[in-house]
């Protein structure tokens, strides 16, 4: 069983999205914190951002949140978490992040999530991040990504062994077994890279 202190999580700071989503991250967000997994996410206080950090800490959780200081200006920040660290860019927010989670959970959202959640993926295929990383499938939001790297097999893209790398959940608890339950990389896949 994996020794999970911190979760790195990305997610959307949309607003406008099904209420099925907010409660999913609701509900991981209390997981979270009923299992003493701390958060850390971009710090963000709109959308699933915000709705799962305040899950967290209504559960007596402890949220980090870490923010490139545009968008502090912005007032984009939460400004009710445990701690927040402003950092210059988006890519020192995304460097600190994988460094301080000891799993990766992606929950659905748009580019930014997809940008943050390809790069762990793209970083775990070269070995070189060697955490669980899991995905949140709420109403199959993930299911063309899934078919896509199936896809990126089939064809010769990339090995199958690698579809073993990223594990998919299906519920809030699916995520929380499969961060304590999926097994550390195995170096020998960098082996087996198609590149």
């Amino acid at each position: 069983m994996n020794e999970i202190h911190n979760v790195c999580v990305y997610c959307a700071s949309s607003t406008q999205i099904d209420e099925s989503y907010n409660q999913a991250a609701r509900e991981l967000g209390a997981l979270l914190a009923q299992n003493h997994i701390q958060m850390v996410y971009g710090a963000g206080v709109r959308g699933l951002m915000g709705v799962i950090a305040d899950a967290v800490l209504a559960h007596g959780g402890r949220v980090t949140g870490v923010i490139p200081s545009f968008m502090v200006e912005k007032g984009w920040h939460h400004p009710g978490i445990t701690h927040t660290i402003e950092v210059p860019s988006m890519a020192e927010r995304k460097k600190l992040m994988e460094a301080l989670g000891d799993a990766t959970i992606a929950l659905p959202g748009g580019v930014g999530t997809f940008d943050e959640l390809m790069e762990v993926m793209s970083l775990k295929k070269l070995s070189l991040y060697r955490k669980p990383v899991v995905m949140l499938n709420t109403n199959g939001f993930y299911d063309p990504l899934i078919a896509l790297l199936q896809r990126s097999v089939d064809e010769h893209f990339m090995s199958a062994s690698h579809l073993s790398m990223w594990g998919v959940a299906r519920t809030p608890q699916e995520v929380i077994d499969l961060v304590y339950g999926m097994p550390a990389i195995d170096p020998s896949f960098i082996d087996n890279a198609v590149i």
